[in-house]
């Protein structure tokens, strides 16, 4: 997962180096696995300067050439020897100068050198959009406003963005990080922890949405609230679909996410910011202006967005209009609701999905997004109506219309946060350190965790919605623990521990000496999947499996009853790359069903 230092800062007033950020994160259990420069321009339009040219003559040994003198803020003039039609004297223009790297749209780098064109001087280059990377024009240099101020780097005119990317390792317990606002949450009590001083993460004010139903509201009907424990949504028309503005793309390219168009690129923003997925329907494509949230009917059909028709489960949940699907819901939309340049109306949705029925919709198709990869984990409910009124808010701001429906919230059973009876003597025996009461009370509420009461060296803690993961006692230490600081609990003296007493054969000592044998002897040791697929040629066979209740895919839905064919799947894998000398065993295990047992 991608998290930019910049957007951090949006939401948590950090001055800190990003290396050291890095370094906090990785020791509060959000492993930092890389942490790279990111620049909205490649190269950031290093040694590029803004020059005026003073002078355009034409060169006297080329008929397409000119020779120009150019000021760009320094004590000499720069004679550049430039090949654009368009080049003129009085213009503003873009300059490399000498030992600066450009990075064009197509092909490779390369330096600006001091060199001779056709026996005349060359102290530069005078700069096209796509020879810098800043556009796909070629038909001349790139001609500035009057105003442009000589010697201004380039990067400055042109506003150039720089960010630190952290690359996070996210373990799949920490749904409740899966956003620039949960790790900012957990970066700010890890730095109170450590004796900064910082005010509590702040996310942006939304403003309050006004009652108003019009004949383009769209109604909604929830008919699985297991599945779906929380619906909300709000119509909004007379919008523009257009592209984004550059401070809305360049954020999304900073994480890795290619902007669309300002609608979709704004459920993006939204969803990287809090956590919260959101989809976006052409509300004129919505039958009966009525969304209805179902599960699947037997044999039903669906073609996702990317033009694959899908044979649908019925366990699958659905949002769909008063006919058929538009969206299977949480994991992938249709390809016929989606949000075009004809878009005038939308229909924007923010829910919370029961996460069992994510995941396993998911993994029948074999399908990932961002959404699934945050719904089958569990999103937090207390959420879904904020994100929807920050993404109306920039949608009205960034692609005008107007709110035609007041915002739908179907939510019959609000989900309760959960309490947790906490004692600090199991803290203190469980860790191996005596913490103090004090520090741990003040983790705790940096971490969102409320003290509902307190006696003695019993707690009562509220859990938020957001942190799924937290259920337990234990759950509580690792909280308390990983923001303390592992690296803060003493090691002990001397370990005790009891070795076991070998009775009889020692078959790990007898395959590790057969493995040693074959070794010397040449052989290399694989170990294939024992997961692996039925076909139809096993049919009978197929009686006899050990099928996987939740498989991972299709083709990973039962056990191997045999290891002949992992083993020929290796040799036919290093045939294919032309390894043909080889001398294979393996170690392991098969597994088989005889009537009721295995």
């Amino acid at each position: 997962m991608q998290i930019s230092y910049n957007w951090i800062k949006e939401l948590l007033a950090v001055k800190l180096p990003a290396a050291e950020v890095a370094d906090l994160l990785t020791h509060s259990g959000l492993e930092v696995e890389a942490h790279e420069v990111f620049q909205s321009v490649q190269g950031g339009l290093s040694g590029l300067v803004i020059g005026e040219v003073l002078s355009c003559e034409k060169h006297p040994n080329a008929d397409k050439l000119s020779i120009t003198s150019v000021n760009v803020g320094t004590e000499k003039n720069l004679q550049i020897v430039c090949g654009a039609s368009n080049v003129a004297k009085g213009q503003k223009v873009v300059v490399a100068t000498v030992g600066s790297t450009l990075y064009p749209v197509s092909g490779d780098p390369f330096e600006i050198k001091q060199s001779k064109i056709r026996g005349e001087l060359s102290e530069g280059m005078i700069c096209a959009e796509d020879e810098i990377g800043l556009g796909s024009s070629h038909e001349g240099i790139i001609v500035l406003d009057p105003s442009a101020k000589i010697g201004t780097p380039a990067k400055d005119y042109f506003k150039v963005e720089e960010d630190v990317i952290f690359e996070i390792g996210l373990t799949p317990n920490r749904a409740d990080a899966a956003s620039h606002l949960g790790v900012a949450r957990d970066l700010y009590a890890v730095l109170l922890a450590n004796g900064h001083k910082v005010s509590e993460v702040q996310l942006p004010l939304v403003k309050d949405l006004k009652t108003c139903d019009t004949p383009d509201a769209i109604s909604v009907t929830v008919e699985n609230t297991d599945a779906c424990p929380r619906y909300s949504g709000i119509s909004i028309s007379g919008i523009k679909v257009a592209d984004s503005p550059s401070w809305l793309q360049n954020r999304l390219k900073s994480i890795g996410v290619n902007p669309i168009n300002n609608i979709v690129d704004i459920t993006n923003y939204v969803l990287h910011e809090c956590g919260q997925p959101l989809h976006a329907f052409d509300a004129h494509k919505i039958k009966e202006k009525t969304v209805v949230v179902r599960t699947a009917k037997a044999g039903e059909k669906f073609t996702t967005l990317d033009a694959v028709e899908r044979n649908l489960f019925q366990e699958d949940l659905l949002i769909c209009d008063a006919e058929v699907p538009m969206c299977i819901a949480g994991v992938f939309g249709g390809i016929n609701s989606g949000i075009s340049e004809s878009t005038q109306a939308i229909f924007l949705e923010s829910a919370y999905f029961d996460p069992s029925f994510i995941r396993r919709t998911g993994k029948r198709h074999g399908l990932k997004t961002d959404a699934s990869f945050r719904f089958e984990r569990g999103t937090d409910p207390d959420i879904a109506v904020y994100a929807l009124k920050r993404a109306v808010d920039l949608i009205l701001e960034l692609a005008g219309g107007e709110v035609c429906s007041s915002l739908v919230d179907i939510y019959p059973k609000p989900i309760v946060a959960a309490e947790v009876n906490f004692n600090l003597d199991y803290l203190d025996n469980f860790s191996g350190d005596k913490l103090d009461p004090e520090r741990v009370k003040s983790i705790l509420t940096s971490l969102g965790i409320l003290i509902l009461k307190e006696s003695g060296r019993d707690l009562v803690l509220k859990i938020p919605t957001a942190k799924v993961d937290v259920l337990r006692p234990v759950d509580v230490v690792e909280e308390v623990l990983r923001i303390h600081g592992y690296n803060r609990i003493p090691i002990p003296e001397k370990l005790l521990s009891s070795l076991p007493a070998i009775v009889g054969s020692d078959r790990e000592s007898a395959l590790n000496k057969t493995a040693d044998f074959l070794a010397a002897n040449g052989f290399f040791e694989i170990l294939s999947n024992s997961l692996t697929k039925t076909n139809d040629e096993a049919a009978e066979a197929s009686r006899h499996f050990v099928k996987i209740l939740n498989p991972l895919s299709q083709d990973l839905n039962v056990l191997r009853t045999e290891m002949l064919n992992s083993g020929l799947e290796v040799v036919s894998y290093n045939r294919n790359r032309k390894n043909s000398d080889l001398r294979l065993f393996e170690f392991g295990k098969t597994y088989i069903k005889k009537d009721d047992s295995y």
